[in-house]
């Protein structure tokens, strides 16, 4: 799968999950070409949320429902994910 089918499918999860009032995914994979990830052919990506569904949760709850909502892709797809995240 391309990065940009990865974007797409990233997007449909996070959107059906999470329900987000903000959603961006940025391809960060030629940051990291040599990485294992990359030799692997997994994608590196920073994605930027707002959702409600992070009201009064801690970072890493929020990181949890991000990971979640990707469910296989985290172990097929993608090799590393930064998240901002917020409830507003």
């Amino acid at each position: 799968m391309d990065n940009q089918s990865r974007i797409d499918d990233m997007r449909r999860r996070l959107t059906i999950g999470l329900q987000p009032t903000r959603l961006e995914i940025e391809d960060q994979s030629h940051l990291h070409a040599g990485h294992t990830g990359a030799k692997e052919g997994k994608g590196h990506f920073k994605v930027t949320i707002v959702s409600p569904s992070f009201a009064g949760l801690s970072p890493i709850k929020q990181h949890r429902l991000v990971y979640e909502a990707l469910g296989e892709m985290m172990q097929t797809d993608i090799h590393a994910v930064t998240i901002l995240a917020s409830s507003s």
